[in-house]
C-alpha cells in the first residue's frame, strides 16, 4: 500500500481526473456491520473480493489477518494467495483449461474450491484430481431463483454429480446465490429471498447427505440477502461483496443509505450547454461504466448522483448521460442548474460499485470522518487486481 504522510498528503484537488476515491471510514463501517450480523447468525463470513479487488481493502475484512474469501477470477485467487490467503472459493463455473492454475494453487497449500453444476464438469474435475493425485475441493452450484447457473435442489442428477465428486475425494458441499434479490424492493421481499436462498441450499445438502454423501460446506449469500437474513439454520457460511463499498442500486433497494456509499469518482467540469441544461464533465462511461442499474428502480439515478469534494450531495443534480470521456449533468425535473464554473471538481456516486471500480487501476483513499471543511486529504493509494 502506498501511503501519504500527513505533511505531504495531497487533497482531492491534486490528481488528474477522473479517478476513483474510497472513503475508508465508510468502508470500515460497512464491513463491521455485516461482520456483526454474521456473528449473530452463527455463520462464517466469506466476503467476496470481486468488488474492491484490493488486498488493502481485504486487509480490513478480518482484522488484518488473512481469512476466508470468495473470488471471481483466478487472477484474484493467485494475488490473494500471494498475500497469505489460504481459504478461497472460486465462485464461477469451472472450465477444463483453468484446472492447471487451480492445481498449482492447491499444491502451494491453498484450499481453493471450484464451482460446477453439471456431470461433465464433475467428471473432468474427478479425472484431474486423480491424475494430479491431489484433492480438488468442489462445490455444486444450486439454483435458488432461476437467476443464473446451478441445479435446482430437486434436480434428479444432483446425487449422481455428488457421487462422482465424492469418489474422487472432491465433494466439499453446495453453494447458491440469490441473484434475483437485486430486484427485491421491500424489506419483506429481501427476507423472503434470504429464506428461499437458505432453503434451496439446505435442501440440496440434505438430499446429498440422504444419498450417503458428506457435505461440509453450505454456502449462501448476496449483499441484499446477507443483510436481510434472520435465520440461517443449516448454513455454514455467508458470502457478500458489494457491501464493502455499497452503491446507488443497494441504496435504492433500501439495503443501505446514501451515507454508506464508500466509492465515488472525482471528475472536473469542462463545459456548459445552457441551451440544453447541461453541465459537461471529463468523466464519461470510461470512468463510471455503462451500468444503469437504477433505471428499473422507483428513482432512476442516471449514471450517478453528484456531490462536492467534501462528499455533500448537490440537491437535484444527476449524471444523466455519458459518452466515452464526457459526462452530462442535468437538474432533476428541469430545475435550475447550480453555478459550477469550468475547473470545478465534483464526485459522482455510482450505480454499481463493481462495474465502476473495474474502470480504474486503484483507489485514492480518504477518511470522511475527518471533516475539515476542505477537500479531504488522500491518505493512501490501493491498487486493484486486474485480469482473469
Amino acid at each position: 500500500m502506498n501511503t501519504c504522510s500527513s505533511a505531504t498528503s495531497p487533497a482531492l484537488t491534486g490528481p488528474d481526473t477522473p479517478f476513483a476515491v474510497v472513503d475508508v471510514h465508510r468502508t470500515r463501517r460497512n464491513i463491521a456491520r455485516l461482520r456483526a450480523r454474521a456473528e449473530r447468525l452463527g455463520v462464517t463470513l466469506r466476503p467476496h473480493v470481486k468488488t474492491a479487488k484490493s488486498l488493502d481493502a481485504a486487509a480490513l475484512l478480518h482484522g488484518g489477518t488473512p481469512g476466508p474469501v470468495t473470488v471471481s477470477t483466478l487472477a484474484e485467487a493467485e494475488a490473494f494467495a500471494d498475500a497469505g490467503h489460504t481459504d478461497i472459493t472460486y465462485a464461477v463455473g469451472i472450465a477444463p483449461h483453468r484446472l492447471p492454475r487451480v492445481i498449482a494453487l492447491l499444491r502451494r497449500g491453498v484450499t481453493l474450491r471450484v464451482l460446477l453444476d453439471s456431470t461433465e464438469q464433475a467428471t473432468f474435475i474427478a479425472a484431474a484430481a486423480r491424475e494430479a493425485r491431489t484433492g480438488l475441493p468442489a462445490l455444486i452450484e444450486i439454483d435458488c431463483d432461476g437467476h443464473r447457473g446451478g441445479l435446482r435442489p430437486d434436480a434428479p442428477g444432483l446425487p449422481g454429480i455428488g457421487r462422482i465428486l465424492h469418489e474422487a475425494g472432491c465433494l466439499d458441499g453446495v453453494l447458491t446465490h440469490a441473484g434475483e434479490s437485486y430486484s427485491a424492493r421491500t424489506a419483506g421481499e429481501r427476507r423472503l429471498a434470504a429464506d428461499e436462498e437458505r432453503d434451496a441450499a439446505v435442501s440440496a445438502a440434505e438430499r446429498l447427505r440422504a444419498a450417503g454423501l458428506p457435505v461440509r460446506t453450505v454456502s449462501v449469500g448476496s449483499t441484499p440477502t446477507a443483510h436481510a437474513a434472520e435465520d440461517l439454520t443449516g448454513v455454514t457460511e455467508l458470502r457478500a461483496g458489494n457491501y464493502v463499498f455499497f452503491d446507488l442500486v443497494m441504496a435504492g433497494l433500501g439495503v443501505c443509505a446514501l451515507d454508506d456509499l464508500a466509492l465515488s469518482v472525482v471528475v472536473t467540469v469542462i463545459g456548459h450547454r445552457p441551451e440544453y441544461g447541461w453541465i459537461v464533465t471529463d468523466g464519461g462511461w470510461m470512468a463510471m461504466s455503462r451500468d444503469r442499474g437504477t433505471a428499473a428502480q422507483a428513482q432512476d439515478q442516471g449514471y450517478g448522483l453528484v456531490t462536492d469534494l467534501q462528499g455533500t450531495l448537490i440537491p437535484g443534480l444527476v449524471m444523466t448521460a455519458a459518452s466515452q470521456e464526457h459526462g452530462t449533468l442535468t437538474a432533476r425535473d428541469g430545475g435550475a442548474l447550480p453555478d459550477l464554473p469550468i475547473g470545478t471538481r465534483l464526485r459522482i456516486l455510482p450505480n454499481h460499485a463493481c462495474a465502476t471500480a473495474a474502470q480504474h487501476h486503484g483507489y485514492h483513499v480518504v477518511d470522511g470522518s475527518r471533516d475539515t471543511g476542505t477537500p479531504p486529504a488522500i491518505e493512501a493509494f490501493w491498487p486493484r487486481v486486474t485480469g482473469w
